[in-house]
C-alpha cells in the first residue's frame, strides 16, 4: 500500500493574486533576506492586505537550514499565533517552514524526530502555503524535510505525510530574473528527481508520468531557461517542469545521485543541485549496469537511440552529460574545485552518511562500492563495475 501525496496548485502567470482569496487573521513568511532584497515578500504582503490579513515574516533561513535556525524561527512563530505560515523562497525556505510548523504545532519535539511514523496532528493552529523562487527543488509539493545537523556536519532527509503544504503557489514571475548559474543548478536538481523518481524502487503509475514528463521539459526548456533570461517560455516552462518532477519523486523517492549529493553542501558548501546533477549519469551508470530497462524508457521518451536496453540507458547517461556541458555544469567532482586530498579525508564520511539514503536505489551498493563510485565521479570516469 502506498499514498499520493499533493497540495492543492495553483501555477501560472498571476498565480500569486490567488493570495488575496485565502481567508484568515495572521501570516507567518519564513524567507531569507536575499528574498527580502528582491522585493518578493513586498509582492506576497501586497495580496495579504488585499485579503484582510496581517503578516510577520522570518527572514532568517540560509542555505542548508540547521535544527538551531528552525527552533529560532519556530518560537518567533509560537510568539506570534499564525493561522497561516508561508513559505517563500528556494527549496532551504520551504523546508524550515514546513519544520517550523510542525514545531509550532508540536512544542514537545525536536527537529531530529519528525518522520513518517510519528502521528503529528498538524492543522490545529495553522495551515501551509508553498511559494517557491526557484525550479528545481519541487520542496513547494514535497513532504520531505531536509535539514543540516551543524554539530555533525550532515544533513539529515526528515518529514511527514502530513506536513505536505496545503497550498502550492507556482508563479513564473519569482524565476524570470533567476541567474542562469542557479536556473542551471536548480534545473539539473529537477532533472535528478524526475529520473530517479521514474527509476527508484518505489517507482510507480501514480508516479511515472509526471517524471517523463519533467525529464522532457527538462531536456526541451533548461538551455533556453539558463542562455536567455528573457525566454519567458522557458522560465515558465521550467518552473512547471521542477513542481512536476517534485511530485513525482516526492511519492516515489529519490536514490543514489541524491544520497550521494547531500553529502557534498554541508562538507564542501555545493549548491544542493549542482551536487545531486555531477553525480547523476554516474549513479545511471551504476545501477544500468544490473538494472537498465527503466533508464531505457527513458531514452525511448526522449526519442533517443538504443537496440538493447543496456544501449538506451548508456544513451540516457551521454544526453544528461552534454545537456550538463550546454549549461556548463561540472562533469565531474574534481571540476568542482575540491581538492583530491580534502575530499579523500572526507570519503569515509560521506559514505557513512550518503548509505542512509540509498534504500530506494534500484542497485544499493555496498561500502566499497559506493567508495569506489565516489572516487570515479572525482575523477570523471566511466563507471564499469
Amino acid at each position: 500500500m502506498w499514498f499520493f501525496a499533493s497540495p492543492e496548485i495553483v501555477f501560472g502567470e498571476d498565480a500569486l493574486s490567488y493570495l488575496s482569496e485565502i481567508e484568515g487573521q495572521r501570516a507567518f513568511i519564513v524567507t531569507d533576506q536575499n528574498i527580502v532584497r528582491l522585493g518578493f515578500v513586498d509582492l506576497v504582503a501586497r495580496q495579504l492586505k488585499a485579503a484582510g490579513m496581517e503578516y510577520q515574516t522570518f527572514a532568517e533561513v540560509e542555505p542548508n537550514p540547521t535544527f538551531e535556525m528552525v527552533k529560532r524561527g519556530a518560537a518567533a512563530m509560537s510568539g506570534y499565533g499564525p493561522d497561516w505560515i508561508i513559505g517563500l523562497g528556494g527549496g532551504s525556505c520551504l523546508d524550515a517552514a514546513k519544520a517550523m510548523w510542525v514545531l509550532y504545532e508540536r512544542p514537545d519535539m525536536e527537529p531530529e524526530e519528525i518522520n513518517p511514523m510519528i502521528p503529528l496532528g498538524l492543522r490545529q493552529k495553522a495551515r501551509l502555503i508553498t511559494i517557491p523562487t526557484t525550479s528545481g527543488t519541487g520542496a513547494e509539493v514535497t513532504w520531505v524535510v531536509v535539514l543540516t545537523d551543524a554539530q555533525e556536519r550532515r544533513k539529515l532527509v526528515l518529514g511527514s505525510r502530513e506536513n505536505v503544504a496545503d497550498l502550492a503557489i507556482v508563479d513564473p514571475v519569482l524565476v524570470k530574473a533567476l541567474p542562469p548559474h542557479i536556473a542551471a543548478d536548480t534545473g539539473m536538481d529537477a532533472l535528478t528527481h524526475a529520473v530517479e523518481g521514474y527509476t527508484s524502487s518505489w517507482a510507480n503509475d501514480f508516479c511515472d508520468g509526471l517524471c517523463l514528463k519533467a525529464i522532457q521539459l527538462v531536456f526541451d526548456y533548461l538551455p533556453r531557461a539558463v542562455a536567455n533570461e528573457e525566454d519567458a517560455e522557458a522560465r515558465q516552462k521550467m518552473h512547471n517542469a521542477a513542481t512536476i518532477a517534485g511530485l513525482g519523486f516526492g511519492n516515489s523517492m529519490g536514490a543514489l545521485a541524491h544520497a550521494m549529493g547531500h553529502p557534498l553542501s554541508p562538507l564542501f558548501g555545493v549548491p544542493h543541485g549542482r551536487a545531486v546533477g555531477v553525480f547523476l549519469p554516474y549513479t545511471i551508470e551504476f545501477m544500468a549496469r544490473q538494472a537498465p530497462a527503466r533508464y531505457a524508457e527513458i531514452a525511448r521518451f526522449l526519442g533517443l537511440g538504443g537496440a538493447s536496453d543496456a544501449d538506451g540507458a548508456a544513451s540516457l547517461v551521454e544526453a544528461v552529460r552534454d545537456l550538463a556541458r550546454r549549461i556548463k555544469q561540472p562533469a565531474s567532482v574534481k571540476e568542482l574545485g575540491i581538492l583530491r586530498e580534502d575530499y579523500e579525508a572526507a570519503l569515509q564520511k560521506m559514505i557513512e552518511d550518503g548509505e542512509n539514503d540509498t534504500v530506494t536505489s534500484a542497485r544499493i551498493p555496498d561500502r566499497e562500492e559506493l567508495a569506489r563510485l565516489f572516487r570515479y565521479a572525482y575523477e570523471g570516469k566511466i563507471v564499469d563495475f
